[in-house]
């Protein structure tokens, strides 16, 4: 079916990703691969000014690292042919850019219901699935 997928998995929502992502192998072709992505949210230049000098680069190295060996982790766990991915930005964007990069056939993102502020701003998984170029499939 599937021959490169891309898996986005938010740190804070790894019960969905784990769904998300054992969707995802029963999609992939044989010899395909997964990819698992984590994007670190940047922090703004304004929010920075409010910080200690060296915080947010910490903040965001400790947060790449902690995603790596979790997301490590579920390969090894659920024995997937695929690699780990990790971006800072914005979520939507990121995953958008990266999926034309990596010439994707279909990123599978986990949704949540919307609330009322997805109503003024929109949720991640909308955003992608609106501007992606590639397949998106939308987990709830």
């Amino acid at each position: 079916m599937y021959s490169r997928i891309i898996v986005p998995i938010a740190m804070d929502q790894l019960e969905h990703g784990e769904k998300v992502l054992t969707r995802a192998q029963s999609l992939l072709d044989d010899g395909g691969e997964i990819i698992l992505l984590n994007v670190v949210e940047d922090l703004n230049a304004y929010a920075q000014g409010y910080m200690i000098v060296d915080f947010p680069l910490e903040l965001i190295e400790a947060s790449r690292d902690h995603a790596k060996k979790t997301l490590t982790g579920f390969l090894e766990k659920y024995g997937v042919k695929g690699h780990v991915e990790i971006r800072i930005g914005g979520a939507a964007g990121v995953i958008n850019s990266f999926a034309e990069e990596a010439k994707a056939d279909l990123v599978i993102i986990a949704s949540h219901r919307p609330g009322l502020i997805d109503y003024f701003i929109g949720s991640t998984a909308t955003r992608v699935a609106s501007h992606c170029k590639c397949a998106v499939l939308i987990d709830r």
